[in-house]
């Protein structure tokens, strides 16, 4: 099955700058060469590097901000 919408669109348009900051904050960290444009040059395993430590970062702040809210509450 085959739809014409792509699932690269952000849910909330407004976040686009600071994913994009976080994407290079992480591609540093991790010693990955990005520059703001063209990245074909750049292996599938590094940008999946910075892809895969965005979203273990992302859970590990989720994780931290359920642990310290209220206790009672279902999820």
């Amino acid at each position: 099955m085959s739809n014409n919408t792509s699932s690269n669109k952000a849910v909330v348009p407004e976040a686009k700058g600071a994913l994009d900051r976080f994407k290079f904050e992480v591609a540093n960290e991790l010693g990955v060469p990005l520059t703001d444009g063209y990245n074909g040059n750049l292996t599938s395993k590094q940008n999946g590097s910075v892809g895969g430590y965005m979203v273990k970062k992302m859970i590990e702040q989720q994780e931290r901000q359920m642990s310290s809210g209220s206790q009672g509450g279902q999820y």
